[in-house]
């Protein structure tokens, strides 16, 4: 108990022992009312264009290869366009076998979200899971230089495993 009945009338005070925890729980207890209602605000669905990243550019190997989605589908790998179905058979070529080997994805702004993630099953279906997102390179609150009249340099802005 916190308090007691002094048998002592003098005038030492006993020390007590014991340690109040009721203010602890009132805080513990604040605490999680704030995380239950900021919790669902952190998930809003919202509109974005994500070609553009002020990212910090991950390191390019020496020889990068790049597959590339076209506008029309279409995919391109390094600059020889390939299809669909021979994509894995392509990889396998360029790669000499070697799965670990990251690939560099790029895609025109113009393609959905759904075909864009087609073409990483298809990568993580021929067992290439290292994936390096490519985008354009801008600085934290610039306009992307490719509005500014001259294009940007593709930079790999992220990594995914599908």
């Amino acid at each position: 108990m916190a308090g007691g009945i002094r048998e002592n009338h003098g005038d030492d005070l006993s020390e007590n022992h014991e340690i109040n925890v009721t203010p602890f729980i009132d805080v513990m207890l604040v605490l999680l009312i704030i995380f239950m209602v900021a919790a669902p605000l952190a998930t809003v669905d919202v509109n974005v264009d994500l070609p553009a990243s002020s990212a910090q550019p991950a390191q390019r190997p020496d020889e990068p290869l790049y597959l590339t989605v076209r506008d029309d589908l279409g995919l391109n790998l390094g600059n020889d366009p390939v299809q669909r179905e021979q994509l894995a058979a392509a990889l396998e070529r360029v790669t000499e076998g070697n799965k670990d080997t990251r690939i560099f994805l790029r895609a025109d702004r113009a393609i959905e979200y759904g075909q864009f993630m087609e073409v990483m099953n298809l990568l993580r279906d021929a067992g290439y899971l290292k994936i390096a997102l490519v985008g354009l390179e801008t600085l934290p609150g610039a306009a992307p230089a490719a509005t500014a009249g001259q294009p940007a340099a593709p930079a790999p802005v992220s990594e995914a495993a599908p």
